[in-house]
């Protein structure tokens, strides 16, 4: 790692949480990105005290003491997530061609940058892959001895992208409809019980009832058939569940989960072909359906934040 410098973009989204944005920060600052992009909200009306943890959280990024060209998008009033996060990214994938995204709760190991590096330079014409991510959901479990496996799932805790993918993304939902009338969720699933369990949640996000940005990423990805890359490793551990987050306000198996540095030179998988069967191990755990309780405890929300 001594001979590598990282010289991809890093965007950064920050809100109200000046302790964990300070951690994350830290760990960009080792890696030393040559341009930094940081997206921020405003303070809600109605939250006493909010504007002073949005100030200070503002506040930490003037610790950048390294040559990098540093760019912010900071909105003068309280957006939501669904309208700051998409307009942020938006404004990042027009200002550079890719780049490395983190939250202010996702504390990254090292070696996730060089891993993004790497396989953004790799697969950047390539447009079977819409993401690279670096969470790992599998608690340990692998199938190959490759460094990284291809999977339908994009967490983005921690992740990367070019704008040719970013470009398929829309807020709004707008082929939603048309893709809900053509049943075009069970060709994609071949799972009716999925099918239904992703509709229910396109059609809340499409209606206005969630308040994301993320789920419009997953169905942008799912309907132009680019598939994600997932480290074989975990490099991400997301240090926000708590009371002051947003949405993982409840610990749960994912949170604060440990990580682990990734060896290089990478070995890469032969084929592109989707291992279906780490993406049934991340249905089981996260998104299964039969599980009333553990979807009302919010793990179908874990992607999320």
């Amino acid at each position: 790692m001594t001979d590598w410098q990282l010289t991809t973009p890093v965007a950064f989204i920050i809100f109200n949480r000046p302790n964990t944005t300070a951690q994350v920060f830290a760990e960009i600052a080792r890696a030393r990105p040559p341009q930094l992009l940081v997206i921020a909200d405003g303070a809600r009306s109605d939250h006493p005290g909010e504007a002073q943890l949005c100030a200070a959280t503002r506040a930490i990024i003037e610790r950048v003491d390294w040559d990098c060209d540093v760019k912010t998008n900071f909105a003068t009033h309280n957006m939501g997530c669904r309208q700051r996060v998409s307009s942020g990214l938006d404004w990042v994938f027009d200002t550079v061609e890719m780049a490395i995204i983190l939250e202010d709760d996702c504390l990254p190991d090292p070696s996730f940058f060089r891993f993004c590096e790497e396989l953004l330079e790799k697969y950047r014409d390539d447009e079977r892959v819409g993401q690279i991510s670096g969470v790992n959901f599998q608690l340990g479990r692998r199938r190959t001895t490759d460094s990284y496996y291809f999977s339908r799932f994009n967490h983005i805790w921690g992740w990367a992208s070019w704008c040719r993918a970013w470009n398929n993304y829309d807020v709004n939902l707008a082929a939603w409809p048309q893709a809900r009338n053509g049943g075009w969720l069970q060709d994609i699933l071949h799972d009716s019980h999925q099918a239904r369990y992703w509709s229910r949640l396109f059609q809340r996000v499409a209606d206005g009832e969630i308040d994301t940005w993320d789920y419009q990423w997953m169905f942008a990805c799912w309907v132009n058939s680019a598939l994600t890359i997932l480290p074989n490793v975990n490099l991400i551990s997301n240090i926000g569940f708590g009371p002051a987050a947003t949405h993982t306000t409840r610990d749960n198996q994912f949170a604060a989960m440990d990580t682990e540095t990734i060896q290089f030179p990478l070995h890469h998988p032969e084929f592109v072909i989707r291992d279906r069967q780490a993406d049934q191990v991340t249905i089981n755990r996260m998104f299964n359906t039969s599980l009333t309780a553990r979807a009302l405890s919010g793990l179908k929300r874990v992607i999320q934040q």
